[in-house]
């Protein structure tokens, strides 16, 4: 009995995003928030779970609009620190260069270094592994090379080579950026699976030719309609339960 051949064949490459797909930014960053004390007057612990978010959102939000803008790729710590400084600002938290409290460049400088160090999610390491038995796995992410490192190296993922914004000089979701990694793995878009847990990327990725897989994370994309995602990739994995994320797609891909 033959088997209909999978819509994702035939793949030589898996391209990954990074941060959220397959690290956890959230949980270790949340972590450092707390532990950053004396926390400033105008913040309580229970207000530290929205500031990450709203850190979070902010940096994708102004990634958009420089790209929007025809900006050159940005460093990303110094988005990181404007978000942030924006943030505090508007929750009234100062620098306690006035003597009333707040947080100073010494802590706010720690909080940014702390998105370099992320922890993978729990199916990432063993599903990476297994994938990369069979395909080349790659990064490719908007961020600086040395972002990268720090968070590969922080969260024990392997790949076999890393792709930032910083090195092609482009940001996602510049078609040009995805075309350029696919110049640099000398492979055609149908050769490549782009996996991300941001459906802006995605999109991105099919309009240059590229095979689509979705990783729903807990952390990421809150604002979109499930549903619709569902219908725009070829792949929709859930990314939240035991054994799901990289483990399924590595199940669905026979590796």
């Amino acid at each position: 009995m033959s088997t209909a051949p999978s819509p994702l064949a035939p793949v030589k490459a898996l391209i990954f995003d990074l941060m959220g797909t397959c690290t956890n930014w959230h949980a270790p960053l949340l972590a450092l928030l707390r532990s950053s004390l004396p926390l400033p007057a105008q913040l309580k612990a229970e207000d530290l779970p929205r500031l990450a978010a709203d850190w979070r959102a902010g940096f994708f939000r102004r990634i958009q609009e420089s790209f929007e803008r025809g900006e050159e790729a940005q460093d990303v710590d110094a988005v990181h620190r404007l978000v942030l400084d924006g943030l505090l600002r508007e929750r009234g938290v100062g620098d306690g260069s006035d003597g009333t409290g707040g947080w100073g460049e010494e802590v706010r400088e720690s909080l940014v270094r702390g998105w370099h160090v992320q922890e993978p999610w729990p199916d990432s390491v063993e599903g990476l592994a297994r994938l990369q038995k069979k395909f080349m796995v790659i990064v490719l992410a908007n961020g600086t090379t040395r972002l990268q490192l720090d968070i590969v190296r922080s969260s024990g993922l392997q790949f076999d080579t890393l792709l930032s914004s910083q090195l092609l000089g482009r940001t996602k979701p510049s078609p040009d950026m995805y075309r350029r990694a696919l110049e640099l793995l000398a492979i055609e878009p149908e050769q490549a699976l782009m996996v991300a847990a941001h459906a802006y990327d995605l999109r991105a990725a099919a309009k240059v030719g590229m095979k689509t897989v979705y990783i729903h994370r807990p952390t990421e994309d809150p604002q979109e309609d499930m549903s619709k995602v569902r219908e725009d990739v070829d792949l929709f994995l859930d990314g939240i339960s035991p054994g799901s994320g990289l483990m399924a797609l590595a199940d669905h891909l026979g590796a």
